[in-house]
């Protein structure tokens, strides 16, 4: 059986905020149309960000990856790390718009939709490109220069992550709120 790797845990959490994004897309074209919605998703989905996409998985990648990278070789500055870490950022600015706008929405005063949807469109296509990035060439670097002790250092860290500041169950309810939002949204269609 192969070892687990860093990247493996971290590929796993992109699905989970691949279909948060599919979620927040999809409530920002229904806000455009002025169909109904769930008053707390956005709000729900700014925590969600922040939390686990920037605080859990950014953590990970730029605490203890993209470190353990650095010391290998990998520039920072010009290279893909100093583009992911430029991304990280701006997708903290998105989250803070939509934290504020979603915030508005849940109180019932949000009278121009078009900041929020903005800020969930700009959103949704960064990581979405970002993701991919991360995919396709910054993780399957990792792998190649990376060697076991490395890996199983990378492995203990994210989970000394989730223990120590994220708190012990708190991975799991974010996918539950993932599960939670997405079943929202369908019941609020029919």
């Amino acid at each position: 059986m192969k070892e687990q790797r860093a990247t493996d845990i971290l590929m796993a959490e992109h699905r989970g905020i691949e279909r948060m994004l599919d979620v927040v897309e999809a409530a920002a074209a229904r806000l455009e149309r002025g169909e109904p919605l769930p008053r707390t998703l956005f709000a729900d989905a700014a925590t969600f960000f922040a939390n686990f996409a920037d605080r859990c998985h950014h953590s990970k990648e730029e605490k203890h990856l993209f470190a353990t990278m650095a010391q290998r070789g990998v520039p920072v500055e010009g290279g893909p790390i100093g583009v992911m870490l430029a991304e990280h950022e701006q997708g903290r600015a998105y989250v803070r718009t939509l934290r504020e706008e979603g915030r508005k929405y849940a109180e019932g005063t949000l009278h121009d939709p078009s900041r929020l949807v903005e800020a969930v469109r700009g959103y949704v296509g960064l990581l979405r490109q970002h993701i991919v990035k991360e995919d396709r060439i910054l993780y399957p670097l990792a792998d190649r220069l990376l060697g076991p002790e490395d890996q199983a250092a990378l492995v203990e860290a994210c989970e000394r992550v989730e223990r120590k500041e994220i708190g012990p169950g708190q991975h799991e309810r974010f996918h539950a709120m993932i599960g939670q939002l997405e079943r929202e949204l369908a019941a609020q269609r029919a």
